[in-house]
């Protein structure tokens, strides 16, 4: 593996092992040059959308508010101490989806979204912490971070947002753009711009094992199959006619018991519940679709790219796509491989698949899961 500007001049293989899940890293110039990829007014034009998670945070005489978007109406930009985030940036920009993509280094299931905060002077979201890896990537301006590995996670009680309630800070660093800092989950950190100034978040995917447990069970209330019905036969009397008799119980847990789940369920289960899209993403297919003829003779010689929104993985035989999944043959694997690694695929590679391929990849076209190259 080559050492990557983006890390510092390691490797992805030196950062996982020394840094991923332990301790911070300072990144000076990890992206030389950067300048925002979104301007102020993009962003807030985002923020006014039904569809994009935004909230504005505000902090006036030591009292917190914060807002849920869509946010109609924003602070005059001279006025300090406000911020505005907007999640997901990433599905919407295909500029913000490229600079996500350099942190494949780790797996699709776990990278999430690409979040700008925007901040006038002296704003923040006070001292906190994330359950989650991120890295903090300053594309504006100038923010001043105060990070430490303090145990006390006590939040202070009755606020809108979670802020730590005893922040003991260890170091301090002013990012200037291009500067990245990498943070991992329960580091308390606490940034505030030094002027005006743009920060971007690349977060990722940490489910709670609650969610996916309470997740799997639905997923297996679909394939379970349990036949017969409750019967009892040899019944006796009831003494107390309240009480859930012994023989219930006992013949109750038995056949509970014959529910059974092995590998392969987990893994359909979680390549699934990993590609779901979010409760906001929504896809608009083209608005006047080629035919299946047109859409072949284009894509054999423009490829085919995936949406931003598309989430796709793979596992052995099973291949996820947006909460679907299907098993594929060797050769079909090959091809959709590709697909979910590379998210495009030239058209030379779509000479060896097969017509059930063929056919899904027009399908997805036309539900907007894919574009033409």
């Amino acid at each position: 593996m080559k050492k990557l500007p983006l890390l510092g001049n390691i490797t992805p293989a030196e950062f996982l092992r020394d840094y991923w899940h332990k301790k911070p890293l300072l990144i000076r110039g990890a992206i030389p040059g950067f300048k925002p990829l979104l301007k102020f007014e993009k962003l807030a034009e985002m923020a006014r959308q039904n569809h994009v998670e935004a909230r504005l945070v505000t902090q006036k005489d030591g009292n917190w508010d914060m807002q849920h978007g869509p946010l109609a109406e924003l602070p005059a930009r001279t006025e300090p101490n406000w911020t505005m985030l907007v999640q997901g940036v990433n599905l919407y920009d295909e500029r913000a989806d490229e600079l996500l993509r350099q942190f494949r280094f780790v797996p699709d299931a776990r990278l999430d979204d690409l979040m700008i905060s925007f901040a006038t002077d002296g704003a923040g979201v006070g001292p906190h912490y994330d359950s989650y890896d991120v890295f903090l990537l300053q594309a504006h301006g100038k923010r001043r971070w105060k990070i430490g590995s303090q145990q006390d996670l006590t939040l202070v009680e009755g606020l809108p947002l979670k802020i730590l309630a005893n922040f003991k800070p260890e170091e301090e660093f002013v990012l200037e753009p291009g500067d990245m800092l990498y943070l991992p989950p329960h580091y308390a950190h606490d940034g505030i711009a030094e002027g005006e100034c743009m920060t971007y978040s690349i977060g990722f995917r940490s489910p709670s094992f609650q969610e996916l447990g309470e997740a799997f069970l639905q997923f297996m209330a679909d394939s379970i199959d349990l036949p017969g019905r409750y019967g009892d036969p040899e019944l006796k009397p009831a003494k107390n006619p309240a009480e859930i008799p012994r023989d219930m119980l006992d013949t109750v847990t038995e056949e509970l018991n014959k529910v059974r789940w092995d590998e392969e369920d987990v893994t359909v289960f979680l390549g699934e519940h990993m590609s779901e899209p979010k409760h906001n993403v929504f896809f608009t297919g083209p608005a006047k679709p080629l035919t299946v003829g047109r859409f072949m003779e284009t894509a054999a010689k423009r490829g085919i790219k995936l949406s931003s929104k598309t989430l796709m993985l793979y596992r052995g035989k099973h291949v996820f796509i947006n909460g679907e999944s299907f098993a594929v043959g060797r050769a079909d694997k090959a091809v959709l491989d590709v697909l979910a690694n590379e998210r495009r695929i030239a058209g030379a590679v779509l000479d060896k698949a097969t017509d059930d391929v063929l056919e899904a990849l027009y399908t997805w076209y036309q539900d907007g899961w894919v574009e033409l190259g």
